[in-house]
């Protein structure tokens, strides 16, 4: 019986990810995205950076992520 509440949880998850979202959350998953890629290209670039920098794009890239999957998985009930 636990077992399958467990499956249909993400059931509902792959199918609120695949369902419409509305456009706040659009725009916000691109902040994210952004957000990702900035981070990313401040931690791979060729050039030596202070350790701060590289601490902060890490937190952007964390940052980043959890908005973009947040907002990848709101759904518009109506």
């Amino acid at each position: 019986m636990k077992g399958k509440f467990y499956f249909d949880k993400l059931t509902s998850i792959k199918e609120r990810a695949q369902t419409d979202t509305p456009p706040f959350f659009k725009k916000l998953r691109l902040i994210g995205l952004v957000a990702v890629t900035i981070g990313t290209t401040i931690l791979m670039s060729p050039i030596a950076v202070p350790v701060a920098l590289t601490t902060i794009a890490g937190y952007v890239i964390l940052g980043g992520s959890v908005l973009t999957a947040v907002s990848q998985v709101t759904i518009n009930e109506e």
